[in-house]
């Protein structure tokens, strides 16, 4: 679906009694998120489907194109995720998407949902999000897609169950990486204690998630960091087909390497330009409180976060960093308030 100018009206407008009165009508339903799942893309999908099997709803596909990846495996009933849906599948009722601004990034498992369900909800949290979709829970405001699902069960007065909260709580932590980003409050902390309260190991997923790397991803590092650059408050690093080749790393994961370079106490802003096997790059920006790299993001094509944010450039890698590069310079000589 195309973005129009209203699209985003549907932010801060969920409509919550709608969308439950959606899912109880339904019988069978379709849980879908985007391609390259993130913790709070796995944590919202199986969070929800926890919560509404425990509401009697036991006929819930939960599918991602590829799967789950292998850090996020610990959160209860992840291997039932399908990698991937077909004519087998049959139709559904109803499809929920989670954490998707558009439909492009539901992959392979949207399309086949949106041709084959009679409903659609879209349930998301970023402000670029286009309203695709019969119903809509989109919230700029939320932190991350498993807050809006928290507040949807709310609305619904559905319990949270223990594996429900476990996956929610997955996806508020990484989505706020581990309740650093500007936009945490103590509201955010306070959904976090109730999901502790019912059975979600805070530690556990702190362990899992913000506090694991593969060894492999560590080589990649190795291989990519001596080349890294810090110029005018901005660090950057390239990530190369050749890199991630000779290290042998199948679904292109650099492990989060622009989240350590932003670490970098002389770096207001980090990007990091990955090389992808389709002739484009992909763009990882994030920032330091003050900061928006969000803006940067949308204006390349892309979404995310003022905080965190990404983009997907058609292009080579030189041509990347030619574009990109000047506007985080623009960014930072914008913003006068924020820490030098």
């Amino acid at each position: 679906m195309t973005t129009t100018p209203d699209a985003r009206r549907y932010n801060e407008v969920p409509q919550f009694a709608e969308a439950t009165a959606a899912v109880d009508a339904a019988v069978t339903i379709l849980l879908v998120t985007h391609l390259h799942p993130d913790g709070d893309a796995i944590g919202s999908l199986l969070g929800l489907a926890h919560a509404l099997r425990a509401r009697g709803k036991d006929r819930i596909v939960c599918a991602v194109d590829a799967g789950v990846p292998d850090y996020l495996a610990f959160i209860p009933a992840a291997a039932t995720v399908l990698p991937g849906i077909s004519a087998a599948s049959g139709t559904f009722d109803l499809m929920i998407s989670l954490d998707s601004s558009d439909e492009e990034r539901t992959g392979a498992v949207g399309a086949y949902g949106r041709a084959n369900s009679r409903q659609v909800i879209n349930l998301d949290h970023h402000m670029t999000n286009t309203g695709f979709g019969n119903l809509h829970l989109v919230m700029a405001s939320a932190v991350s897609a498993t807050e809006v699902v928290m507040h949807w069960l709310d609305a619904m007065g559905q319990m949270i169950p223990t594996d429900s909260a476990t996956a929610l709580l997955t996806g508020l932590i990484t989505d706020t990486i581990g309740f650093r980003v500007s936009s945490v409050t103590a509201a955010t902390l306070g959904l976090a204690q109730r999901l502790m309260d019912a059975g979600a190991p805070l530690n556990l997923i702190m362990a899992r998630t913000l506090g694991s790397k593969k060894y492999a991803v560590m080589q990649l590092w190795s291989r990519v960091m001596p080349a890294m650059i810090l110029e005018d408050r901005i660090i950057s690093a390239v990530v190369t087909l050749a890199d991630i080749a000779a290290i042998g790393l199948p679904d292109m994961t650099d492990g989060g390497l622009v989240e350590f370079l932003v670490t970098a106490n002389e770096a207001q802003i980090a990007v990091v330009f990955k090389e992808k096997a389709d002739g484009k790059v992909e763009v990882g920006l994030r920032c330091k409180p003050g900061y928006d790299v969000g803006s940067v993001a949308l204006a390349l094509g892309g979404g995310g976060h003022k905080q965190a944010s990404g983009a997907t450039f058609d292009g080579t890698l030189a041509a990347a960093r030619e574009r990109v590069l000047p506007l985080l310079r623009a960014t930072l000589d914008a913003n006068t308030t924020a820490p030098v």
